[in-house]
């Protein structure tokens, strides 16, 4: 029951479209008649405003960041061991928050592709993780210039620092994440393999 319950309330946090309502708020119109089409930061970028975007970042890896610290916060066990079980609340919260941020009930189970949301689960489960996701999705982001590649080199970072830095219990959620992270960026993916990606700051097409 608490594993579910964990899930649930991460879901929730993770399903708010910050995207979309910052956009909205600002008078820019649907985020989601732009670009890609989804409401992650990336494609809020596409809008010209570069504040917007990145407050978009920061609110969608600080709901996954708040998903799973306040699981680890009010969800106590009576057997410590169980909290971060592999099946345990945490993870059913990290994996709640991303599934809520790219299939969020508001909107039709239509939402963004989860890298920022994940960036935050992974400084929830364990600062090594997170700093390991942070470096690399700054370091790809900085040599490529393209968004999608530093995302998807980000969540399967991930689920190797886990692994590497004393974290197993949490492989298994971070590999299912990552997993879905790469199923959403099918398209980006087909794009890179012709050469087709569009990069930060440059022309689309």
């Amino acid at each position: 029951m608490t594993t579910l319950l964990a899930f649930f309330a991460a879901y929730l946090l993770g399903s708010i479209p910050f995207g979309l309502l910052l956009t909205r708020a600002a008078g820019l119109g649907d985020v989601r008649q732009i670009g890609s089409g989804n409401i992650g930061a990336t494609n809020v970028l596409r809008t010209g405003n570069k504040k917007i975007a990145a407050l978009t970042l920061l609110l969608d890896l600080l709901k996954g960041f708040l998903a799973v610290a306040l699981v680890k916060q009010f969800f106590p066990s009576n057997d410590p061991q169980l909290l971060f079980d592999q099946a345990g609340p945490v993870p059913a919260a990290a994996l709640g928050a991303v599934l809520g941020h790219c299939f969020p009930v508001w909107l039709g189970f239509k939402g963004g592709k989860g890298v920022a949301t994940n960036a935050g689960v992974s400084f929830g489960l364990g600062w090594p993780i997170g700093l390991a996701y942070a470096l690399v999705w700054l370091g790809v982001l900085a040599v490529s210039r393209i968004s999608s590649l530093a995302g998807m080199c980000a969540v399967i970072a991930a689920a190797l620092a886990a692994a590497v830095f004393g974290f197993p219990q949490f492989v298994p959620v971070l590999v299912v994440i990552a997993a879905i992270v790469l199923w959403l960026h099918r398209e980006n993916i087909g794009r890179l393999s012709r050469g087709e990606e569009p990069r930060v700051g440059g022309k689309k097409g």
